[in-house]
């Protein structure tokens, strides 16, 4: 047994045994455990600086661990990965999923015998529920998911609630969303608490914010944190972030690696790991062959 588990064991101010009727918490460093609030701050002079430490050791653990893809996630009817620019697909507000602009434009003029279906005729591409025929009947159809506490429809009463200018109530939407893991809440948070729209100015919140955002695989986020460790001078954070965002396919990450291995801060093989990862995002994001023809059976079973 290690020193670290066996202090686990006992109380690391009063020295007390785990026993049935005495239950140990963990430090936020997950290194010792105490058997009171009281223990905790007699404690914690001592242990401050080495837990301190260790938090920042964890949480860059987490902040730095490469996502498998975007916070985009695949489209629910041909399956590809979508795209990080946003005009290329939509959220429905019937059942608040997104649908590529692929899968939107086949169905939306599919033609059957010949004749391209008319404009309200149109259906949910995914549920098959009608269109909404005026902006109340669409309110009223994100407000019964965001009642069902859908994040998605959370984010787009946040979205929606924004571009008219009550910003206090997007946050509200903005901040219920995050709870559930939405990067994109996340990221718009940020971007709230840097205006100051809604909230105060607070740029402790805004950069927590943005670290959520990009754990969650947003791209934009990771790139605004790069720039912002570089403009504080700690290059070899901000090539981290950057090279991460450039293995999402971000763009203005991947001019930024190739910069920093210009100028030496961003190793060769690094630069190549970010070449790599950047075309196999592309890859997969191009329609495979015989996609098409899927996608028309399930469009026109």
């Amino acid at each position: 047994m290690s020193n670290v588990e066996s202090d686990m064991l006992f109380c690391a101010s009063c020295g007390i045994a785990e026993v049935d009727d005495v239950k140990l918490k963990k430090c936020a460093c997950k290194y010792v455990r105490y058997c009171s609030v009281k223990c905790q701050k007699n404690h914690r002079p001592q242990h401050k600086k080495e837990c301190t430490k260790r938090v920042a050791d964890l949480r860059d653990k987490i902040l730095f661990k490469q996502p498998e893809r975007s916070h985009h996630g695949d489209c629910p009817i041909c399956m590809l990965p979508f795209q990080l620019d946003t005009m290329k697909a939509s959220v429905t507000t019937c059942c608040s999923k997104k649908i590529c602009i692929g899968c939107n434009y086949a169905y939306c003029f599919k033609k059957k015998e010949g004749v391209i279906v008319a404009i309200e005729d149109i259906t949910c591409p995914f549920c098959r529920h009608p269109k909404p025929s005026s902006e109340e009947e669409t309110e009223k159809n994100i407000m019964k998911r965001v009642e069902a506490n859908n994040q998605a429809a959370l984010l787009q009463m946040g979205m929606h609630l924004n571009k008219r200018g009550e910003y206090k109530s997007a946050v509200k939407y903005y901040k219920k969303a995050a709870e559930f893991g939405d990067a994109d809440a996340h990221y718009n948070l940020s971007a709230m608490y840097k205006n100051g729209e809604g909230v105060e100015k607070d740029d402790k919140k805004k950069v927590y914010h943005l670290e959520q955002a990009a754990i969650g695989g947003h791209p934009d986020a990771r790139a605004m944190l790069g720039a912002i460790e570089g403009h504080n001078g700690r290059v070899e954070r901000s090539a981290k972030h950057f090279i991460i965002g450039a293995k999402l396919g971000h763009d203005f990450s991947l001019e930024m690696v190739k910069l920093g291995y210009q100028n030496g801060s961003v190793s060769k093989e690094d630069f190549a790991s970010a070449l790599v990862h950047t075309r196999l995002q592309w890859k997969r994001q191009k329609v495979p062959r015989g996609t098409k023809e899927k996608q028309r059976r399930y469009i026109n079973p």
